[in-house]
């Protein structure tokens, strides 16, 4: 593929008026690209029918043909071999482990299936359990592969090549039917070729780290069994239920299919007649027609935004991280684990809670993926199981959220001295991690803030924010200082107890001003709403020292560490944000410290650094900030490492990326706030903004040609649009718009619901495509290829 060439293209579309409400439901955003001509709004149809012809001109089919991962060498580990998934299922492909020549894994890990004991807690008794892997195993000896993650199909395709012949083979996840579908078509001397189902131990992948709990055992083993031409891995587990993996092989002509099918039920045995059901189903249809629906999907969910930057390795793997997005997540899946879907050996076998899961999800606001947003539903879904991991005189009115819990937000016995699994501040040992439901709670705030989703606002972040803010309430007092104080609690992974820790005040800080704002907007008068205020009015000041930020008032940061813990009031909750000089040096200074130390630093360290910068506005720090994760830590598939698989680094990544090219925090729209130098040109269309805008604008040759925002909920438009000099405003039809000038680049306007603004420079009629920009130089794909 002619990369450069590839780049030139654009999308052409008529005009047509302003969307309506009812326009922009039944069409969705995504479905077309756009071109405004003279100032015009456009949504209609060339994209779409780009995407039927496949002709070359479609803007999302340039740039994720550039993205797709190849492998020219064998990946011989889950970091660098291709992966599939669709929230649910997931299979991670690499060379079975100690024989490489003559097998490659195809592995099978479902997100549902997990143990159901909770006396031995969410890392044992309540872990995710590893199910087992498929081998494909040719006839002869491995000599060669040529494989292609694409992703517009999000699928696999390519050739293994044998001392024997060779394999063509296409492999999917499909969309919406967890189903692993593997199409093989073998030369002459490959026709015998076979696949073998190996099942994997069901115990906590915990045990290969730490040691088991006292009477904790391993799950007995599964049994295979047939079920009229139907294979089935029958897993019994010990607290009853089962998982169940079924599979046939349909042999069409020379090419041959797997079919496979996960099932989970607790605590009745139905996964096995669901996942036999689930494959007869499935192989009547051949792997073409399976395809057809499944592309389907992906191709509308990718044209739900469009970004183009150009460094050519930065964006191919933005785009892989909106494809990794949607392998691991769904609205209605579980809450991403610290690997998502594809299970590996870890000590980490469940949901973190205090920064994993919030990482994960922050892609999906700015990139205009609400669909995904598994944590706003399993936090409303499963409320009821927060008040048990407080203790019991508190849950009456408060809630709480562990650091690890199950898909069902059940800790278990987390810790033996208490019976709970958020402890009682100065009192538990150990010392309790009080913020992390506060923190999940501030995700919810940005779904509600992306969508302005008064339901979102009234029926899920109001009523928890409420009682997770009230279980700090208990313990605030005033101190000697006539401040209110907090006992010692614990910021994640510094490690000692600290009164006063500012992760703690940081989060009850912006906890009492949301619930307070969020009142306001319900028209609720709160009972509370005083105590909130007094908080506001009354609370210590952030502990502070000569380096910034401390962890809290008994510790200062004088030691790596990974974890931005202390520093959440810059980022991401932006309470903290540089608006005086004097708040401006002190984000540097706690900034230039956190990161000064080395030893403990990880890739995530990197990814808040560049947020933090970006903040600031120092692009060129943001983009130094991004090659550190890039060269010291991504792996060849963009998957992530510590002392297990984890997944959060990279996709938060891509959310310091739209840190980078929009931020709206503060009531207000930051077009291209932080780019570098190097970046003269980037195209941003329909990127999510918080009061529910959509935003496109074009930058070239280092000046924003133009910015339009789409308003979904009539909110205030207040636009940093970065254009030098006067402007033009104008609505959707070309007509000039009133609005009011509020200095430094910005302006106020007004907007009802479905209406939209452009703005230009005065005078100008700039080219108002959405295209891909020219990469600043080559850089090599993502994957294994020839070096």
């Amino acid at each position: 593929m002619n990369h450069r060439a590839c780049l030139e293209t654009t999308v052409t579309l008529p005009f047509v008026p302003d969307p309506t409400r009812r326009t922009v439901l039944a069409t969705g955003s995504a479905l077309g690209g756009a071109l405004l001509t003279s100032g015009l709004t456009t949504r209609a149809t060339a994209a779409d029918q780009a995407e039927a012809t496949g002709a070359p001109t479609d803007p999302w089919r340039t740039v994720l043909d550039d993205a797709d991962l190849v492998w020219q060498r064998m990946p011989a580990t889950w970091y660098e071999g291709p992966f599939l998934g669709n929230g649910f299922l997931g299979s991670g492909i690499y060379a079975e482990p100690g024989a490489a020549s003559t097998a490659v894994r195809f592995n099978v890990q479902h997100s549902e299936v997990q143990d159901h004991r909770p006396e031995f807690g969410s890392l044992f008794g309540l872990a995710r359990l590893p199910i087992g892997w498929f081998t494909l195993e040719p006839v002869g000896a491995i000599t060669g592969v040529d494989w292609r993650l694409s992703l517009r199909d999000a699928e696999l395709t390519g050739t293994l090549t044998t001392d024997r012949g060779t394999l063509n083979l296409r492999a999917l996840v499909h969309d919406d039917r967890s189903l692993l579908a593997v199409e093989v078509t073998p030369s002459e001397g490959e026709r015998d070729f076979h696949w073998v189902f190996h099942p994997a131990e069901a115990i906590s992948p915990r045990a290969a780290f730490k040691p088991l709990p006292d009477g904790y055992r391993g799950n007995p083993p599964a049994r295979v069994e047939d079920h009229d031409g139907v294979s089935a891995a029958v897993q019994p587990l010990l607290a009853g239920g089962q998982h169940v993996t079924a599979w046939r092989e349909r042999t069409r002509g020379r090419t041959r299919t797997l079919y496979a099918h996960v099932a989970h039920s607790f605590p009745g045995t139905t996964a096995l007649p669901r996942a036999v059901k689930a494959v007869r189903a499935a192989d009547l249809l051949p792997y073409s027609v399976l395809a057809v629906t499944h592309r389907v999907w992906w191709h509308a969910y990718y044209r739900k935004s469009f970004l183009s930057v150009p460094d050519a390795r930065v964006q191919r793997f933005y785009w892989i991280q909106l494809y990794k997005a949607a392998s691991a997540a769904r609205r209605d899946a579980p809450v991403m684990a610290t690997s998502g879907p594809w299970l590996e050996p870890t000590p980490w076998p469940n949901t973190w809670w205090n920064l994993n899961a919030q990482l994960e999800y922050w892609l999906i606001h700015g990139s205009n993926h609400l669909e995904l947003d598994a944590i706003t539903r399993a936090l409303s879904e499963f409320r009821d199981n927060l008040a048990a991991e407080v203790a019991p005189q508190y849950r009456g009115d408060s809630l709480g959220i562990p650091r690890t819990t199950d898909p069902h937000l059940v800790n278990g016995a987390a810790d033996p001295l208490t019976g709970y699994g958020v402890g009682v501040p100065g009192q538990d040992p150990p010392t309790p991690e009080v913020g992390d439901l506060t923190w999940a709670l501030h995700n919810v705030w940005l779904s509600y803030r992306h969508t302005m989703d008064r339901a979102t606002l009234r029926d899920v972040l109001f009523p928890l924010l409420r009682k997770a803010i009230n279980y700090y309430l208990h313990f605030l007092e005033p101190g000697p200082d006539g401040r209110l104080h907090l006992p010692a609690t614990f910021s994640p992974e510094y490690g000692g107890d600290s009164r006063d820790c500012n992760y703690d005040l940081m989060l009850l800080t912006w906890g009492c001003r949301t619930l307070l704002e969020s009142a306001e907007l319900l028209g609720v008068d709160d009972p509370l709403a005083p105590r909130w205020r007094e908080v506001l009015a009354r609370r210590t000041p952030y502990p502070t020292d000569a380096n910034g930020f401390m962890i809290g008032a008994d510790i200062p940061f004088a030691k790596s560490h990974r974890h931005y813990s202390h520093l959440l009031a810059v980022y991401p909750l932006y309470e903290v944000t540089g608006r005086t000089p004097e708040e401006r040096a002190l984000i540097e200074r706690s900034l230039a410290h956190w990161v000064g130390f080395e030893g403990a630093l990880q890739g995530y360290t990197f990814t808040g650094a560049a947020s933090m910068s970006a903040l600031l506005g120092k692009g060129e720090d943001a983009l130094r900030y991004l090659g550190e994760l890039m060269t010291r830590f991504i792996k060849p598939n963009t998957m992530y490492q510590e002392s297990g698989p984890v997944i959060e680094t990279p996709l938060s990544a891509a959310q310091s990326l739209h840190d980078m090219v929009c931020q709206s925090w503060g009531d207000a729209i930051r077009v291209f706030p932080a780019l570098p130098a190097a970046w003269a040109d980037v195209t941003v269309h329909d990127f999510r903004t918080q009061g529910a805008f959509l935003l496109s604008a074009v930058r070239g040759g280092g000046t924003t040609r133009w910015v339009r925002l789409v308003s979904e909920a009539g909110a205030p438009c207040v636009v940093r649009h970065s254009i030098p000099g006067p402007v033009d405003v104008r609505d959707g039809h070309g007509r000039p718009l009133r609005y009011a000038d509020a200095g430094d680049g910005t302006v106020r306007i007004t907007l009802l619901k479905g209406e939209s603004a452009l703005i230009t420079a005065r005078g100008e009629r700039p080219d108002l495509a959405i295209a891909p920009v020219r990469p600043n130089q080559d850089a090599p794909r993502w994957g294994l290829p020839v070096e």
